[in-house]
């Protein structure tokens, strides 16, 4: 017997628009996870991949590697890539580096949301560890060198979208972020 069966016309319709409602809601709540799962399989926005190290296979082929840097507006920190551009043998471990300075008179946290582009490289860019990966807090007048240790996956070279990139670029942007109740500075920091 049907759910619908001892209710009026009226009802129905209610019961159905409550239905489709919370339905969307549903994949409201959804989409966020899904399309960022869809980006990290596909690597579509320039979404990255990691690793806990790079692959046995190197290349003779080179990849550049641009980096760039920014942050939020209103974001005090100076944030810098030490080098802006790298030539890296496809598949060997690169580190690069970025520069963060606080130059305010308290302690500021931020987080670095990052993409790549072209599009179609983020899902060979593979990073292996990454400032990124955590909240950064500077105290006052501190400036930090922050890694990041990545590789270029070797299978790009095959890829019928990726195969003519011939330079990569790895942007990052610093958010704002409230610094954590349970935070505790570092015990000596050396300012510039």
């Amino acid at each position: 017997m049907s759910v619908f069966a001892n209710m009026s016309g009226k009802q129905k319709t209610l019961m159905q628009t409550l239905a489709v409602v919370v339905f969307m809601a549903g994949l409201g709540w959804a989409s966020v996870p899904l399309y960022d799962l869809f980006c990290r399989v596909t690597g579509y926005g320039g979404t990255t991949n990691t690793a806990s190290s790079a692959g046995d296979v190197i290349l003779d082929q080179t990849m550049r590697v641009r980096f760039d840097s920014s942050v939020e507006r209103d974001f005090p920190w100076d944030f810098k890539p030490v080098e802006r551009t790298m030539e890296i043998r496809i598949g060997d471990t690169g580190l690069a580096f970025y520069e963060a300075h606080n130059p305010t008179d308290q302690p500021i946290a931020g987080t670095a949301s990052y993409n790549v582009t072209p599009y179609e490289a983020g899902r060979f860019f593979t990073k292996i560890d990454c400032f990124c990966f955590e909240l950064q807090v500077l105290q006052p007048g501190e400036t930090v060198l922050m890694p990041v240790t990545y590789f270029v996956d070797p299978e790009i070279v095959d890829d019928r979208d990726a195969k003519a990139v011939h330079t990569i670029t790895l942007s990052y942007t610093f958010h704002a972020t409230d610094i954590p109740e349970d935070y505790t500075p570092p015990a000596e920091v050396v300012t510039n």
